[in-house]
């Protein structure tokens, strides 16, 4: 009996749902030796990288491999090229999902590589190659672990992240509309992204906001031509441009509290036909980002007031039009209070961390708006071996070890998750 005790207290000792430390260790254990599959697999899909609701390659090679997997119900043209699959454990349980987007973006792959992308000007330059290969490698290892899933996870791989083309439906929203959340409805969903601000093996969290809406906008200002000479026959656009944007930016200097997240910036302004005609019309394009939908809400009224203010002074019109919007990338508290010891335990505390939130944006807000979601971020770079590039530029790369650390990181979560949820 004695000899038995410590394992008695050991498991007593476990927290209540506790994985068991066998689970774990099979799940390092088939994440390390998929490490060459992985590899190959983000090489393949950063070789052909696809636009914004032009995924077609990517979404069937996604939908061949799950079928692959044995996984079931696999919906194709979910969204335009969004990719649906059930993988349905051994216990009954509830429903939960999990999230990778696959399109690339418009920048011109510059690394001399072997997998250096194959369709020019498009480059896998945010990671979405990565997020793909890291759900797969799940898929992979929990179909090979069915009898310990306590419900059903559902894999959804999302087309146009980065934004659907002018005139056309697209990311997460279209996905959603078209019924990747139904039939079955999961009761929380998890992603990921790679960031290169932090090293490969580590995770950093937020509870609450972690990304910024982002709202896209433009303001047509029309005034009224004139020769140059005769400035006063007309009603100078450009100088009514000038001051909306000045008074635009007194928004966040005067208007929205100092301790609120906002950037409010005019990436491009267009007028005017010949150096000595005054501009009819001025176009001004935009966006505006924060973490509160309270203050995102109230900066659109702000905007309307400013305008008419400034237009009026003048003797112009405008018009505002927001184009393409992002809700606050919004981490359920609870759900990432419930999850982190999960992260604790794979990758270890050392290797978690805790930033401020950032003010890029993620269309994986608007599945949070249907259901509680946890996304948090995958550390990419390495110091050591010189990798290190920004996302959204040609010189964006990582560390490959990442790939294995985001296999185990997911697996864990979605079966934690499932644990605590079984249905007894």
């Amino acid at each position: 009996m004695k000899r038995f005790l410590p394992l008695i207290l050991f498991m007593f000792c476990l927290p209540a749902n506790a994985q068991p430390p066998a689970r774990e260790a099979q799940i390092a254990k088939m994440a390390e030796a998929m490490r060459g599959q992985l590899v190959t697999q983000r090489r393949e899909f950063h070789k052909y990288p696809e636009l914004s609701n032009r995924e077609e390659r990517t979404s069937r090679a996604v939908a061949e491999r799950l079928k692959a997997l044995g996984l079931e119900d696999i919906k194709t043209g979910v969204g335009k090229y969004g990719v649906t699959a059930l993988l349905r454990g051994g216990k009954p349980g509830p429903v939960v999902a999990v999230r990778a987007d696959m399109d690339a973006l418009p920048v011109n792959e510059t690394a001399d590589i072997p997998y250096k992308s194959q369709n020019p000007g498009v480059k896998h330059a945010c990671g979405h190659d990565a997020h793909m290969t890291i759900e797969l490698g799940v898929a992979e290892i929990l179909s090979q672990m069915r009898g310990q899933i306590a419900g059903t996870i559902k894999f959804i791989f999302q087309p146009a992240e980065e934004g659907a083309p002018a005139g056309e439906m697209g990311g997460a929203p279209f996905m959603i509309k078209d019924g990747a959340l139904e039939n079955p409805r999961p009761s929380a969903i998890f992603g990921l992204h790679v960031l290169p601000d932090f090293q490969a093996g580590e995770i950093a969290w937020n509870s609450g906001a972690a990304m910024a809406s982002s709202d896209t906008f433009n303001i047509i200002l029309r005034g009224k031509g004139s020769h140059g000479a005769r400035p006063h026959l007309g009603v100078d656009t450009v100088v009514v441009a000038a001051e909306a944007i000045l008074a635009l930016q007194t928004i966040r200097s005067r208007r929205i509290d100092t301790q609120e997240p906002l950037v409010l910036t005019f990436g491009k302004i267009n007028g005017g036909t010949r150096f000595n005609i005054l501009a009819e019309e001025v176009v001004i394009e935009g966006t505006f980002r924060t973490h509160s939908e309270a203050v995102r809400t109230s900066i659109k009224e702000m905007m309307h007031q400013t305008l008419k203010g400034v237009t009026s002074t003048y003797g112009a019109s405008y018009t505002l039009n927001f184009t393409s919007s992002n809700p606050v990338t919004y981490n359920d508290p609870q759900l990432v209070s419930e999850m982190l010891p999960t992260l604790r335990r794979v990758i270890g505390e050392k290797n978690l961390f805790n930033p401020r939130p950032q003010m890029v944006s993620e269309d994986f807000a608007a599945f949070q708006q249907v259901i509680p979601g946890f996304f948090y971020f995958l550390g990419v770079s390495n110091k050591q071996k010189g990798i290190y590039g920004p996302l959204h530029t040609a010189e964006f790369e990582m560390d490959e070890d990442a790939l294995i650390v985001g296999v185990k990181a997911m697996s864990n979560i979605l079966l934690d998750y499932l644990d605590k949820r079984a249905v007894k």
